[in-house]
């Protein structure tokens, strides 16, 4: 191996020049971070020795040194775990090695305060040892070889890789701790963050003795925290083991510990995060759950532990039932693990309803955070689907607030059999959509839908309480039945007779092949004009979604375009029908209108030179000079 000096990657700069220059009161976070990271180490090499003993034979007791050297001013930090070869260093130490990469750029704000934090968010703690210190050394020999690597960096842009020696695996970090940071060189200051921060560490964290006569001393209760009864835990201990099990800088939302004794014994200790992780909508929706048999760690990245939809939730689950040397494949389709999955979904989900109906207000900011992730599970969880559907919130148009289903069944006007919804991809568009304005218009509560996954969840769910869902962009809007509102005071004149039935059919000849057909609307109130679904047909924003992922064949459904009678654009098209019959200023009229519904649904014009011709043509003969 030879030496060789690396420039870092370049968000590793931007994160290194905030944590060098930041103001941070809390530096000693970096001493959680760092003993975090050894623990990490431990855990993985514990469960590779699982299959390969040979690798911890010469030394199977996992532990944490920490060393100071008060007169070469430096800090030490050792573990036996895993180690780094020089490749692994590069990858860990150079660059963010984590999808997040180009998300964590983009949330850097400039604010070194506000920046510093996102530190332990983006899996990245090892830098923060550039808060204390002015150079970090790091010497590693991983298990089962030969050739050390030392990494060193003063964190100004560049790191250099050397060969090094060390007689057995694992890590040594070697702090040169700043002038101003000689405070974390005093055993008392270090006994107090490792017991606030790293007590619930399930290995030894040891502070070397400085002094002839001393001994070494145990600074924590190197005790996995789940292990231990729920009512000799703190609220401190609880938030820190999220911290060091969640990469996280908030605080827990909610914390749920358990035990589950009987057939199937398992530990429980979850918690759902304050604010949502960066990588909550990544597409491969990763679970980050920690499974552990018999303290053992096994595995992060376990999708058989965990539902998609509840992929927010961090912590571990500890089994006393699964085999040590529990394999991949054996996690795939073990039927113990299925049983703990089962748990643990209706541990989860049973929290979430004390919450919803005790503690509304507190329950609506969760939801602001998981809601459309939660609500995969009413789409993808036959079993919990529809129990997930009662806790759901949602936008709708009685007010700010969310409402759940039960409260807008309770809202429901006389003679309203059907629960009302739009689906779309904006909120702010979907409060101002034509299709609303009869249903605003005699007061009826329309649910505003605009997650992704509600179109799917909506073709899997009919109908709540008896009352089926449906959308008012399909079909007939039926609201005839419905008593106006006192805002309707004074009847709208309308075309004569006669007048809408020829413009009605004119439309329909100028759209012939563009449209399903040319109907006049109850539903629209203000605006000229619409484009709905029939009923047989798919709902236009389902449809949109479906191409999107080209999961709909070429070409498009066609829509009915229904015209408002009472609007004065419509009454005068209408007059003018009667009287000219056909002409090419109708015909023109009928693109543009079919052209400017299309534009408020969000869809492309079809032919934007013509489109914009008829529009030049349509202004020159309506502005007279």
């Amino acid at each position: 191996m030879t030496d060789h000096t690396h420039e870092f990657q370049a968000e590793v700069a931007k994160l290194l020049d905030i944590v060098t220059h930041s103001l941070y009161s809390e530096k000693e976070i970096f001493l959680r971070e760092l003993v975090s990271n050894a623990s990490d180490a431990c855990d993985r090499l514990r469960y590779e020795a699982l299959t390969k003993p040979d690798l911890i034979k010469d030394d199977p007791e996992f532990k944490i040194i920490i060393t100071i050297d008060e007169k070469a001013g430096t800090l030490t930090i050792e573990d036996n775990g895993i180690g780094m070869s020089e490749q692994d260093m590069v990858e860990n130490l150079g660059t963010i090695a984590r999808s997040g990469t180009s998300r964590f750029s983009e949330e850097l704000t400039g604010d070194a305060s506000k920046d510093v934090k996102l530190i332990g968010q983006f899996g990245v703690g090892f830098y923060s040892a550039f808060m204390v210190a002015d150079k970090v050394t790091v010497t590693s020999l991983r298990a089962g070889e030969t050739d050390a690597a030392v990494w060193s960096s003063e964190g100004r842009g560049t790191f250099k890789i050397e060969p090094g020696t060390r007689k057995s695996r694992g890590t040594t970090i070697v702090l040169h701790m700043r002038k101003e940071a000689k405070e974390f060189l005093e055993p008392a200051r270090l006994r107090q963050i490792v017991k606030t921060y790293a007590d619930h560490i399930a290995l030894p964290v040891i502070l070397k003795a400085s002094r002839e006569g001393e001994e070494d001393e145990t600074l924590n209760s190197a005790s996995a925290l789940w292990t231990r009864p729920k009512n000799e835990i703190t609220k401190e201990q609880y938030t820190e083991f999220y911290h060091h099990v969640g990469q996280a800088f908030d605080t827990p939302w909610l914390t749920l510990h358990s035990r589950a004794e009987g057939r199937i014994e398992y530990t429980m200790l979850l918690f759902v995060p304050e604010q949502p992780p960066f990588d909550l909508f990544n597409p491969e929706r990763k679970s980050q759950l920690k499974l552990y048999v018999k303290r053992v760690f096994i595995t992060d990245d376990c999708e058989e532990l965990i539902p998609a939809y509840l992929r927010f939730l961090r912590g571990v689950v500890d089994s006393e039932d699964l085999p040590l040397n529990v394999s991949r494949e054996m996690l795939q389709h073990n039927p113990v693990l299925q049983k703990i999955r089962s748990g643990l979904i209706k541990k989860v989900l049973g929290e979430l309803e004390k919450k919803a109906s005790k503690d509304s207000e507190n329950y609506a900011k969760f939801w602001d955070n998981f809601g459309a992730v939660l609500k995969e599970g009413i789409y993808e969880d036959a079993v919990n689907g529809e129990r997930i559907l009662k806790i759901s919130l949602f936008n709708n148009t009685a007010g700010e607030a969310k409402t759940n289903l039960a409260d807008y069944v309770s809202r429901m006007k006389d003679g309203q059999d059907a629960i009302y919804y739009i689906t779309g991809e904006d909120l702010g568009a979907l409060k101002s959509s034509p299709q609303l304005e009869g249903f605003a218009a005699k007061g009826i509560e329309v649910l505003l839908l605009a997650d992704a996954v509600d179109s799917f969840w909506l073709s899997r769910i009919h109908e709540f309480d008896g009352k089926p869902f449906k959308s008012v962009t399909r079909g007939a809007a039926e609201l005839d039945k419905f008593t106006d509102t006192e805002a309707e005071a004074e009847e709208e004149s309308k075309p004569e007779d006669g007048e809408m039935d020829s413009l009605i059919v004119l439309f329909k000849t100028a759209l012939e092949g563009k449209v399903k057909d040319v109907r006049s609307s109850v539903r629209l109130t203000g605006s000229p004009v619409c484009l709905v679904a029939d009923d047989g047909d798919m709902d236009i924003h389902l449809e949109k979604l479906l191409k999107a992922h080209k999961q709909f064949g070429a070409g498009e459904s066609l829509r009915i375009l229904e015209l408002n009678p009472k609007h004065a654009l419509i009454k005068k098209l209408a007059a003018s029908s009667k009287k000219n019959g056909a002409s090419d200023a109708l015909k023109d009229a009928a693109l543009l209108l079919l052209d400017q519904a299309h534009i408020v649904e969000g869809d492309p014009v079809d032919d934007p030179v013509a489109f914009s011709k008829r529009m030049a043509d349509f202004m020159a003969g309506s502005i007279s000079v």
